[in-house]
Formats: structure tokens, C-alpha cells, sequence
């Protein structure tokens, strides 16, 4: 199911560590510490892990920035498998706060960063539709996205042939906002043909 793509073979104490590790995952075992220092092939190890069990995989970071170092050196490790992104959308976050010394409210106030909340929908996309899933989040991962039936339902499946009908429906969306432009992207220019 997981193909790794590398040039390195394990060595040292990372053959231990694979056989280790995997084994514990496969016995059920909840707790299980991987320590090295930098440069010493943890990530590569990580990897080699995530081959040998063969299930989908969350791995959590404490931070974006190593998240998104893990995501690009697994992406790279896994090349045909679904490798995806899921950290905090905000680029800021204020939450709401109140200062009684100085009877000071401060509203809520935050950004949202579109490519990034992308990530995370092709991330949850893939989880519901692929066996071969790894996904690399920071602890917002952690926050509930509701359940995954309602998320699949908010979902249109548009089949080649199908787009003419799509068309056809009279809509009326005079009332709606739309923040998020919607791109469909296709196949092959033969798949967008009516």
C-alpha cells in the first residue's frame, strides 16, 4: 500500500527502531518514543515505519513550521501516496479578551489563509476517499470537523457527461456569498467538453 522512494537504506540503530516500532503498532502498543538528534534520520525512520504498518497515518507536530518540514520530506519519501497538509488555517488569530483593570474589550479578530484551508479539505477529501493516506498536521488537527457524513454530503460528484445537466438546473443565488471561488479542475480537456 505505502511505497517508499529513497536512496538510503537504514543503518545504524534504525533497523532496531523500524522493527521496534512497528511491532508496537502492531500490537496495539499507544505510546511509543522515537529520540535522535537532528540529522540523525528520524524522519527516514518515521517513513520506513509507516511502509512496514501499512494503515493510514496522522503524524502530529507541535508546530507549522515542522509540520510543513515533515510534509515535504514525506512527500518526497512517498511520491505515489496521498501526502497532505493539515494545520491551522489562520494566518492571525485574536480571540475575543477582556481587560478589567482598564474595562477594556478586544473583539475577536482573524485571518484566514484560502491556500492553506485548501490543504486541509484535499487532506479530509483524501482521508474519506484513500487507503494510502498520510497526513502531517499540527495540533489544530486535534479540533473537531464534524462528522464525516456531513462532510461527504456537502460534496457535488460531477461525471464525465454529466456537466451539460449541472448546467441545465435554474439556480437562484442572488442571496448567497460566495468567499471561496470554486475551481474544477479536470482530467483531460475531453472530460470539460459538452
Amino acid at each position: 500500500m505505502f511505497k517508499l522512494s529513497s536512496k538510503f537504506q537504514p543503518t545504524g540503530d534504525q533497523p532496531e527502531a523500524i522493527k521496534k516500532l512497528a511491532k508496537g503498532l502492531k500490537s496495539g502498543k499507544k505510546h511509543q518514543v522515537l529520540l535522535g538528534v537532528t540529522g540523525s534520520g528520524k524522519t527516514f525512520t518515521l517513513a520506513k515505519v509507516i511502509e512496514n504498518y501499512g494503515q493510514p497515518t496522522l503524524v502530529i507536530s507541535h508546530n507549522k513550521t515542522l509540520a510543513a518540514q515533515l510534509y515535504k520530506e514525506l512527500k518526497e519519501f512517498f511520491p505515489k501516496n496521498a501526502v497532505h497538509y493539515f494545520v491551522s488555517y489562520y494566518d492571525y488569530y485574536q480571540p475575543e479578551a477582556y481587560i478589567p483593570h482598564t474595562d477594556t474589550y478586544i473583539e475577536k479578530d482573524s485571518k484566514i489563509n484560502e491556500d492553506i484551508d485548501r490543504l486541509r479539505h484535499a487532506a479530509t477529501q483524501a482521508i474519506t476517499n484513500r487507503d494510502d493516506v498520510i497526513i502531517v498536521a499540527s495540533v489544530s488537527c486535534i479540533y473537531n470537523l464534524g462528522s464525516p457524513e456531513d462532510y461527504k454530503n456537502l460534496g457535488l460528484e460531477i461525471f464525465t457527461g454529466k456537466v451539460k445537466l449541472l448546467l441545465s438546473v435554474p439556480l437562484n443565488l442572488n442571496h448567497v456569498s460566495f468567499a471561496v471561488i470554486v475551481k474544477l479542475l479536470v482530467s483531460s480537456m475531453s472530460d470539460a467538453l459538452m
